[in-house]
This record gives structure tokens, C-alpha cells and sequence, in this order.
């Protein structure tokens, strides 16, 4: 036997759980994601979101509603006769309506160790706060904001480089695997929830475009994790002095300097090689992106735009 299941999701991130449930054999009678978006590279033509192209590929039917105020949507949503309905960073928070949709309710992968990191971005948090260690969890999803209980746990170690690009890979597959082995109990019948622990809740707000710029007046680690953990996307920024004027650099990787003195004042470069100094410490930058161009090492972005030793970025 395989589950009829409805699958909701819209980033890059949750096509490996789409793709996985499939190649499990599971129906997936109904792929759920946002409505396609201007895009393009003038941003004229609407483009399909990452879960929906994947879906079509797999002939699976997407719908797309704006939200499920409509009782119209609501109803088609539970007269498709699903066992299960699983989310994947699908972007809605879904009325009880449709979280009681479905024969055995709505299971949600989210990636973090939960009551740690509940919200929009615990990928990027967990990485900014310096967290040593992260996971995916499966959540049966009630009416609260990832509060639900826990039905399986996976771990990742967050690296001391990793960026967040990184750890959105690691755990795309992570979430995958076990959402496929959450729905092999659940089919079976032996899938055990855990209510969530009371204490240790913190909430992942989504990145404000105010938190992107980099303040050396940190202590390194603290830079050095900020850069990671918005690396590739929305991206740390500086502004460094190119012919005469600002302009504004993405960081997207760095290394931490032995060394937690006071080196200088922060956003001095301490050499030629982009050794900046923080408030305590400081960080070498190994990866940069000029606006509209690709991103460098620190070798390329060099040759185009010296900083010599002394020179002052902010």
C-alpha cells in the first residue's frame, strides 16, 4: 500500500522531499505551491516556483491559490481524499481547515531542532547565533507556529565555515530521508509524536533588508558568522571606496584570524590581503561580490580593486 498524499511546498528546498515521496511510491495526488511570480531577467514573465516545475515534470497537477479564505478552495483541498497532506517551506500558514484536511492530518519537515529556531529563516539564525548544530525535524503541524509534535529528529553539524548555502543543501537531503521514513510509519502505523519542550524557544524572524550590512565593530566570530550565515542569499554587504565613491560589496565568506585583542579600528585592513579588523579580532575575506558582477576570491577581487593595509572599509 502507499499513501494518497498532498504535497505543499514552493523553494528549491522542498523538491527533494517531493522528489523522494514519489520515488517511494507514495501517491501524490495534489502538489500545493505559490502562485507563479514575475521574473525573468526583466522581470516581465511569470515564473513557475521550483516545486511546481518539479511537480510537472513528475505529472503531478499543482494548484496555486493566493491563500484558503476562499471556502471554494478549501473544499476542493479536502475532496481530493488524502491520507496525509505534507509541508515543505510552502510560504502559507494554513487554517486548521486544512491542517484537519486529510484523513491522518498535515506533517511538517522544518529545519531546525525545534523549539529552537521556530519561524521564517532557521537556517540562517542558527548559523548568525553560532549554533554548533542544527537538524530537520517532522512535525505534525497544529494551529501554532511550528508548535506542533516532534515525530522524527535528524541532526547536522553546522561546520565553522559553512554557509548558509551550504547548510540549505545538507538539509534539503537530510529532510528528505526522513520524511520518507516518517510516512513508512505513519503508513504502518507506528509514527510516535513528542510534544515540544517548553523551554529553549526562539523564533526565526525572516531577514530584514536593515540587518544585511556588516558592523565591524563586532567581535569577529560574530562577523564571521553574520557573512555565513546570509551567504549566498540576501548576502552581508560593506561598502569599499572604488575610484573616488562607495561602492557596495557583498561578503559571502571569510575565515576568523587567531586572536581576540584589539587589533585596530574596525574595517581596517590589517595587510594587503583583506585582513579586516573587528572590535575584538578579526576576519580575512575570501569571497566578494561586486553589485551586478560574480562573485571573486579574494585573489580575483583584488586585482581589480586594491586595499592595501590601512585602508578603511565600513
Amino acid at each position: 500500500m502507499a499513501l494518497r498524499i498532498i504535497f505543499m511546498g514552493t523553494p528549491d528546498f522542498s523538491v527533494a522531499t517531493l522528489k523522494a515521496l514519489h520515488a517511494a511510491g507514495h501517491q501524490i495526488v495534489m502538489a500545493y505551491s505559490q502562485p507563479p511570480r514575475p521574473g525573468g531577467r526583466r522581470g516581465l514573465d511569470l515564473q513557475k516556483s521550483p516545486v511546481h516545475q518539479a511537480a510537472e515534470n513528475l505529472g503531478i497537477e499543482v494548484r496555486h491559490p493566493l491563500n484558503f479564505r476562499d471556502p471554494a478552495d478549501r473544499e476542493a483541498f479536502v475532496a481530493l481524499g488524502a491520507d496525509v497532506a505534507v509541508v515543505v517551506a510552502y510560504g502559507l500558514l494554513l487554517p486548521e481547515a486544512i491542517l484537519n484536511g486529510t484523513r491522518l492530518g498535515a506533517y511538517n519537515g522544518h529545519a531546525s531542532l525545534l523549539p529552537r529556531w521556530r519561524g521564517a529563516a532557521p537556517i540562517q539564525r542558527a548559523i548568525m547565533a553560532g549554533d554548533a548544530e542544527t537538524g530537520m525535524m517532522v512535525m505534525k503541524m497544529d494551529k501554532g507556529l511550528d508548535t506542533g509534535p516532534v515525530a522524527l529528529t535528524r541532526k547536522v553539524a553546522i561546520g565553522p565555515d559553512m554557509t548558509a548555502g551550504e547548510l540549505h543543501d545538507a538539509l534539503s537531503i537530510v529532510g528528505a530521508e526522513a520524511m520518507v521514513e516518517a510516512m513508512a510509519r505513519l503508513e504502518a502505523g507506528t509514527l510516535e509524536t513528542v510534544v515540544q519542550a517548553q523551554e529553549g524557544v526562539l523564533y526565526a524572524a525572516k531577514i530584514d533588508k536593515a540587518e544585511t550590512r556588516v558592523d565591524f565593530s563586532r567581535p569577529a566570530t560574530a562577523v564571521h558568522n553574520h557573512i555565513h550565515g546570509l551567504s549566498p542569499f540576501p548576502g552581508a554587504w560593506t561598502e569599499i571606496e572604488v575610484g573616488g565613491k562607495l561602492e557596495r560589496v557583498k561578503l559571502l565568506a571569510s575565515h576568523l584570524v587567531q586572536g581576540e585583542g584589539t587589533l585596530a579600528a574596525p574595517g581596517t585592513a590589517l595587510d594587503d590581503h583583506l585582513t579586516i579588523a573587528c572590535g575584538a579580532g578579526a576576519v580575512s575575506l575570501v569571497r566578494l561580490q561586486k553589485a551586478g558582477g560574480k562573485a571573486l576570491s579574494a585573489e580575483e577581487f583584488l586585482r581589480g580593486t586594491p586595499l592595501p593595509k590601512g585602508t578603511v572599509i565600513a
